[in-house]
């Protein structure tokens, strides 16, 4: 296992990091995370000119042809200044599958327009019951004409009220088992019969109910084959873990240092907050956490990389990430002492968007189960 980075990694983290900071200063995040939409058009547009949206996308589709773990470096430094947006759901939940089981036809028609920013995708999954396997779908997609009519309501859509198009999880026929039956649809966001809203979270990440109401959808939109989509749900699904992994030990990276210069220059009883004992114990644990972390994810990203299999490390990485980011957060607060608590300092910040990515792609139940299945322990 190589988790080391190349030069050209090293610099593309560089480049990644100086374009965050300044268009991603504390007070624009609050700024967008308070706005309608979440969504600032320039700065899409500037990410799509350094080739952001078409990292991963091969060069005959307009992109740059780079590997999952160059894409992961770009998230780190999103997690790390906690930027908003449409980034993360366009790349992970629209390109990545279409690259994985779209027909030609259809990565001709998207993957260029995603590359070149025009496009911002989303993926409707989850529904009332928030199950993350083939037993929780149940939007129906019936057949009419060369169209399928698509009903039922999806939750926790990330950014639908921003995007052009969705990849729609739906049930076409009811099966033996509930894995039996499921189809992917790429629809227009647009379509008439479409009624999006966006749901009040603690991330404050635009996530969205949407409604469909006879739908109509072309055959030839359908991505993959009829009623064997789950493969491709399966996969974004880790795909997606380890990427949401990667942007919050991004935050965790951020967290760290910050604390513990904040510890160093806070003085107290006229000494630093750093030479009490106490808090060095909690910053060696909060430095602990995150090599460890970091050990974990790199592991993932790299076996993701080179196409190894690698649901139980991913897995691992998440569950482990998904809790320690949130304590990492909450160690802030602690440390920070009363200036943790207001509203004009970073750590609410960190703290609530530890909270969202901790559930994001499967919360820490849901990653300790598939771990059990992976070592034998349950079939």
């Amino acid at each position: 296992m190589d988790t080391s980075f190349t030069e050209e990694q090293i610099m593309l983290r560089k480049s990644t990091a100086d374009f965050l900071v300044e268009k991603y200063p504390e007070a624009k995040v609050r700024e967008m995370e308070e706005s309608d939409t979440g969504h600032d058009p320039e700065i899409w547009r500037g990410m799509a000119e350094l080739g952001w949206m078409g990292l991963v996308i091969p060069e005959e589709y307009e992109g740059m042809g780079m590997t999952f773990q160059d894409l992961t470096i770009v998230l780190e430094e999103m997690g790390r200044n906690i930027a908003p947006g449409p980034f993360f759901c366009t790349v992970l939940e629209g390109a990545y599958p279409i690259l994985d089981a779209g027909s030609e036809e259809q990565k001709k028609e998207f993957l260029p327009k995603i590359a070149n920013g025009e496009l911002i995708f989303t993926l409707a999954l989850l529904e009332a019951d928030d199950i993350h396997d083939a037993s929780g779908i149940a939007v129906k997609a019936a057949p009419k004409g060369d169209d399928f009519v698509i009903n039922g309501t999806k939750l926790f859509v990330e950014q639908a009220i921003n995007a052009d198009y969705m990849i729609v999880v739906t049930r076409t026929r009811a099966g033996a088992s509930p894995e039996d039956g499921i189809t992917l649809f790429i629809v227009d966001a647009k379509a008439p019969g479409i009624h999006c809203e966006v749901i009040p979270t603690i991330g404050m990440e635009k996530l969205c109910e949407v409604s469909f109401k006879d739908v109509a959808v072309p055959k030839k939109n359908i991505l993959g084959e009829l009623d064997k989509g789950l493969p491709i749900v399966s996969k974004v699904m880790e795909r997606a873990a380890i990427a949401k992994a990667s942007e919050s030990l991004g935050a965790m990276d951020g967290i760290v240092p910050m604390t513990n210069d904040y510890l160093k220059d806070r003085v107290q009883y006229d000494e630093p907050l750093a030479r009490f004992q106490a808090l060095q114990h909690i910053m060696a644990d909060m430095f602990i956490s995150l090599t460890t972390s970091k050990y974990l994810v790199y592991k993932a990203v790299w076996m993701e990389s080179e196409g190894l299999p690698c649901a139980k490390e991913v897995a691992m990485a998440k569950s482990y990430v998904n809790q320690n980011y949130k304590e990492l957060s909450r160690l802030m607060i602690r440390l920070y002492g009363g200036n943790g608590t207001h509203r004009e300092f970073k750590p609410g910040l960190y703290y609530r968007r530890a909270k969202a990515a901790s559930i994001a792609f499967g919360d820490t139940g849901f990653q300790r189960e598939k771990i059990a299945r992976a070592i034998g322990l349950v079939s």
